[in-house]
């Protein structure tokens, strides 16, 4: 999972928010977890590569 994380803001009908929430309520997931994981299957369904986590190899050499 990502370490720090950015706020992505966006404009939505108030009657799907509320749809969406209920929904997301009923099987006890927050909204940003399921925005998270359509963000990431959005990303995998197009090929689109992306960091995740630092390269901590690569900041344990960088030390010694």
């Amino acid at each position: 999972m990502e370490k720090k994380t950015a706020r992505l803001t966006l404009l939505i009908d108030p009657h799907k928010k509320r749809a969406f929430e209920q929904l997301c309520a009923a099987q006890d997931l927050t909204p940003s977890q399921v925005v998270r994981q359509l963000i990431r299957d959005y990303l995998s369904d197009h090929d689109v590569a992306y960091e995740t986590r630092p390269d901590l190899a690569g900041r344990a050499s960088e030390k010694t």
